[in-house]
């Protein structure tokens, strides 16, 4: 069933658009994903290629034009889980259904390859993006409930806007359509359920 996005953010396709020197981007965790993880393509086949490349062109433009990209350190959590369960995914194509727990502890020539993909992926993070420091303090745990109460998103990208708003970020660079939903902020993004949605719904952006 198609996902039914109630667009609130202004979108922009990152087909179309070009960044300038006064831009400034938080780049979500799934696209490190797919830029720094070299087996996302063997997992998610032809859909990851595609996102690969027009991230990259688009990250590669921006860094061109010497705009900011930050990172934010929980995308070190949401890729290490993402990296390891593609690799578990790699491993049962040819060994069979394993637990997560049992893949991890028991197999550790695969979990010391899991160790070298995510520092890789994570020192390609660091040498594209800078910090963007977020305090995990009640104030903004208090601010991320509040907001999952209304906004459909989950703990991560909750932080992530915490994130935004205390470092007066406005614009994401994202293929996760849910940020689409929210107000107040700029979506970057090639997801073209989310585009056609925008366009269709007078969200989109051309800058």
């Amino acid at each position: 069933m198609p996902i039914n996005y109630i667009i609130a953010a202004e979108v922009v396709d990152v087909r179309q658009d070009s960044p300038n020197s006064t831009d400034t981007f938080l780049v979500d965790s799934n696209v490190w994903y797919w830029l720094t993880y070299t087996k996302a393509s063997l997992v998610e086949g032809y859909g990851a290629k595609r996102r690969t490349l027009d991230y990259s062109a688009f990250l590669n433009k921006a860094i061109a034009q010497r705009a900011q990209l930050y990172r934010c350190g929980l995308s070190l959590a949401e890729l290490a889980h993402l990296i390891e369960k593609s690799e578990r995914e790699i491993f049962e194509k040819t060994h069979g259904e394993i637990r997560l727990k049992e893949f991890r502890h028991n197999y550790p020539q695969e979990r010391s390859s899991i160790v070298s993909e995510v520092i890789a992926a994570w020192g390609q993070v660091k040498s594209m993006a800078s910090p963007l420091n977020l305090l995990l303090n009640d104030g903004v745990t208090d601010a991320a409930l509040n907001r999952f109460t209304k906004d459909f998103l989950d703990g991560y990208d909750l932080f992530f806007l915490e994130a935004m708003t205390e470092n007066k970020v406005p614009q994401l660079i994202t293929d996760d359509g849910g940020f689409a939903t929210v107000s107040g902020i700029r979506v970057f993004t090639a997801n073209q359920n989310v585009i056609t949605s925008a366009q269709s719904q007078g969200k989109l952006l051309t800058r």
